[in-house]
């Protein structure tokens, strides 16, 4: 078994931001749908009016949600009041928008994350994909490691049994099942604090954060919401090699 994961038996991955890097096109897709409707309707507060930051807004309200309740996050928190209508509205036009990027770009899987569901895959360890996002699907197959996975619970999955988003663990709960493994034996690897949450309360053995942040800025969010530990490359949880030093994580198994 890879170093980290002891004693478990399934893991079950997010996508954006863990198995691909298809979350900077939802954060350019967000950015663009978010500041061309705040410069349309400028919010009475000043504050509310500061452009959308793919980084920090995209970490604090975007990530880990599904699409209604990203724009219910952030346009709430900017312009309170917002009409329902509305915020339906800028989801939908960064639907159009994230569509087009990945038409146009495509997404990549990150190396360290490849190397370690192929690790994982030569163990004979059951593996799903879990994402509110209807197009995990695309993006799985566009990087070209759709093929590594026994179960995928995608956005399409979720609406079609009425699954509730993270920070409920249903999502989790589902892709477990499908592996026919208790979640008590499941690990959840999740880059977002909503996940980390949601996996913390559907009482998943380990869970896994992942912070890419190049100051590791967001380690003590994601271990303050329930990591077990958190690596900034899944690579960290590959078996060491002969000689080779222990790495250094961020928190320990409970």
């Amino acid at each position: 078994m890879s170093r980290g994961l002891d004693g478990v038996r399934a893991v079950v991955f997010d996508t954006d931001g863990v198995i691909t890097d298809s979350a900077r096109l939802h954060a350019a897709a967000w950015q663009s749908a978010f500041d061309d409707w705040l410069a349309a309707h400028p919010p009475a507060d000043p504050a509310g009016r500061a452009p959308f930051d793919p980084v920090a807004d995209y970490g604090r309200y975007v990530d880990g949600k599904s699409r209604l309740d990203w724009a219910a996050a952030f346009l709430t928190a900017r312009a309170p009041g917002t009409a329902p209508a509305d915020i339906e509205a800028v989801a939908a036009d960064k639907e159009r928008r994230y569509t087009a990027l990945l038409r146009e770009r495509g997404a990549d899987a990150f190396p360290g994350t490849v190397l370690l569901l192929r690790e994982l895959r030569r163990t004979r360890t059951p593996l799903a994909a879990a994402s509110a996002s209807r197009h995990a699907r695309a993006v799985l197959a566009s990087a070209h490691v759709l093929g590594l996975f026994d179960a995928l619970v995608d956005g399409v999955e979720s609406a079609r049994l009425g699954l509730p988003g993270k920070p409920r663990p249903d999502l989790f709960l589902e892709a477990a099942r499908r592996l026919g493994t208790p979640p008590g034996q499941c690990a959840v690897v999740e880059d977002a604090t909503a996940g980390v949450e949601a996996a913390r309360r559907g009482g998943f053995r380990l869970v896994v954060g992942v912070d890419r942040t190049p100051d590791r800025a967001l380690t003590d969010d994601l271990r303050a919401h329930g990591a077990d530990l958190v690596v900034p490359d899944l690579s960290a949880l590959l078996p060491r090699r002969p000689g080779e030093p222990r790495p250094h994580h961020q928190g320990a198994p409970r």
